[in-house]
């Protein structure tokens, strides 16, 4: 039984007639870049009521989002930022792009989420913020980091590219420090066709540079300069394009829930470590993760029953050339790197049909008992 691990395609199938009209509507227009958009302003409004911030910033990417979001902190040259190592490099080479330097907190093996002990360890005199990365659709724990954040007045920016319709105890991601940046690549659970990405805050000056940077750094008055600014803003097809969407991400994200519960039950007897979701989160399930000894020889087999799987992310970001040089926090990454080597992510799309995710499922769990067995 074959098995995607994506199927972009079936969104825009279930949701082809509204998403037509709205593309057509803004092509006919003839109106597809402006900053105040009618459809970059309504999908702003939506999300920020969506996400309960007071404010929401469309732009082109999840990674410019949060370069903004450390220009417009006042973070740069001399100052430490405190994240994980395992996660997407948007992460970390944001960061960089500032003129600040990323320092790397471990993480916690049964979530992947990072580690606030580790965090902690990790503040110098020169550490200006934490940037938490809510990993595969759940939160980290952001009691304990905005607990350590006003210990040692730093400033927190949640990386929320994978967590749209995260929650803790009731609260949306984006609620837990000075804004957070949400991307909108295709393969999201709200997925753009294309790239773009967000700005959540509720600081009403953080908002207003955001918006300015966004478009070179232009103020309220049209070609007057208040920052040194980028080109970032969304488009208005690819706003009308998530709009549509973002009316079945709730329903999506309970599917996927749904989905990832037939995994936690055909799972929970075999070897293969299963992961836990934290006290109070919801989990949104952009990827459904286990960690494996043999994570290689479980990826073979379950390719050869036509299982997709994908490995995210196979080596940490301190490994790579261009970050090899990066401050590790005291406490080590060996859980970090541990994780490379072990985690896969199983398809858990929305369209997805029960009886594929139970067919992948045994195959995994077949495998692991084998494994035993030998």
């Amino acid at each position: 039984m074959k098995v995607p691990f994506y199927d972009i395609k079936a969104q825009y199938d279930e949701l082809q007639q509204p998403i037509d009209a709205a593309v057509h509507e803004v092509i006919s227009s003839g109106t597809y870049t402006i900053s105040g958009g009618k459809h970059c302003l309504q999908l702003e409004e939506a999300v920020a009521k969506f996400h309960q911030t007071k404010h929401a910033i469309s732009l082109n990417s999840g990674t410019d989002a949060l370069r903004i979001l450390m220009d417009s902190a006042g973070i740069g040259p001399g100052d430490e930022v405190i994240t994980t190592a395992f996660t997407f490099v948007a992460s970390v080479e944001t960061i960089m792009q500032t003129g600040a330097a990323p320092v790397f907190a471990d993480i916690e093996l049964d979530t992947l989420q990072i580690d606030p002990r580790s965090i902690e360890a990790a503040i110098t005199p020169r550490t200006k913020a934490i940037m938490p990365v809510h990993l595969f659709g759940q939160m980290a724990d952001v009691d304990a980091i905005s607990a350590i954040a006003k210990r040692h007045n730093l400033i927190v920016i949640e990386d929320t590219a994978q967590a749209i319709g995260s929650r803790h105890n009731g609260v949306p991601a984006g609620n837990f420090g000075i804004g957070a940046g949400l991307s909108f690549y295709v393969t999201k659970n709200l997925g753009a066709a294309g790239d773009a990405g967000m700005i959540l805050t509720n600081d009403d000056a953080i908002a207003e540079s955001c918006r300015s940077i966004r478009v070179h750094g232009m103020g309220r008055e049209r070609y007057y300069y208040d920052h040194l600014g980028y080109t970032s803003r969304m488009d208005e097809v690819q706003a009308a394009f998530l709009h549509v969407k973002l009316s079945a991400l709730e329903k999506w994200n309970n599917r996927r829930a749904q989905l990832a519960a037939i995994y936690e039950e055909v799972l929970a007897d075999s070897n293969l470590k299963l992961l836990k979701t934290l006290p109070g989160n919801n989990h949104t399930y952009h990827q459904y993760a286990v960690l494996c000894e043999r994570r290689d020889e479980l990826q073979a087999e379950l390719r050869k029953a036509e299982v997709d799987s994908m490995i995210y992310y196979p080596v940490p970001i301190h490994k790579h050339l261009p970050y090899k040089g990066c401050k590790i926090g005291p406490t080590g990454l060996a859980r970090s790197e541990e994780a490379a080597n072990t985690v896969l992510c199983l398809p858990v799309h929305p369209h997805l049909q029960e009886d594929q995710v139970q067919f992948a499922a045994e195959q995994a769990k077949n495998f692991s008992l084998n494994l035993v067995a030998r």
